[in-house]
């Protein structure tokens, strides 16, 4: 028994320890993301200038997938319905790159557009003459000095013709991140659980300790002899 009790009390050591941290498999699983901290950030359809699409909207976040020297393929938005997700590239000296993951990545904003027929004369029901149709709005570009948007209706993408831009509210998180004011990454194993595994470790321990010397043999009696009268 007391050969066995160092082996026990091991084992159980052994067990509760908290598992080390495999940083490289955690960086390796971590999306990284870049914004568009400039209002001319363009999303490409290939490593080439005359692949152009669209201007992000500014403020807002590409999934990096690989970095290269001039272009960086990413991917904006997700497999979300109704949002479909695009694979493209932006230029990588035009990309912000972050060491934290945004809480709202990607921009999702409809877009209501009202059709009217012209000159439908007098007698005519206002909701017989329009029609609205909503859009979802991925970024802009201006083409011989017109503006279109670029959106998503469907499972189809188009350039739309607006007047302006449409408006929406602003990240900023990745300038305070720049001001070096941003939180510390997440630790892979919570504190709280680490405190809670080394009590219920230490507990194991002690009831062991406490078995095997319960457990512990009684030497027997030598038995006496009885005295001869």
């Amino acid at each position: 028994m007391k050969r066995l009790f160092p082996l026990v009390v091991f084992a159980l050591a052994a067990v509760c320890l908290p598992p080390i941290p495999v940083y490289g498999a955690s960086a390796a699983q971590t999306p990284r993301y870049a914004v568009a901290a400039d209002e001319d950030v363009w999303f490409y359809t290939g490593e080439s200038e005359d692949r152009k699409l669209f201007v992000l909207p500014y403020s807002y976040y590409v999934r990096v997938l690989e970095r290269g020297d001039e272009y960086t393929s990413v991917e904006y938005l997700t497999d979300e319905a109704p949002y479909l997700k695009l694979l493209g590239y932006c230029k990588t000296d035009a990309l912000t790159f972050v060491d934290f993951i945004p809480a709202r990545p990607y921009l999702k904003l409809p877009v209501t557009v009202t059709y009217t027929l012209p000159e439908s004369g007098e007698f005519a029901e206002e909701s017989f003459t329009s029609i609205q149709r909503t859009f979802l709005y991925y970024g802009s570009r201006v083409e011989d000095g017109r503006l279109y948007l670029y959106v998503l209706e469907g499972d189809t993408f188009g350039f739309l013709p607006a007047a302006e831009l449409p408006t929406f509210e602003y990240n900023d998180d990745f300038l305070t991140a720049a001001d070096g004011e941003a939180g510390p990454a997440a630790p892979s194993t919570n504190a709280g659980q680490i405190v809670a595994v080394s009590i219920a470790c230490a507990a194991a321990v002690a009831l062991a300790v406490l078995l095997l010397r319960g457990k512990r043999r009684v030497p027997r009696e030598e038995p006496r002899e009885t005295p001869e009268f």
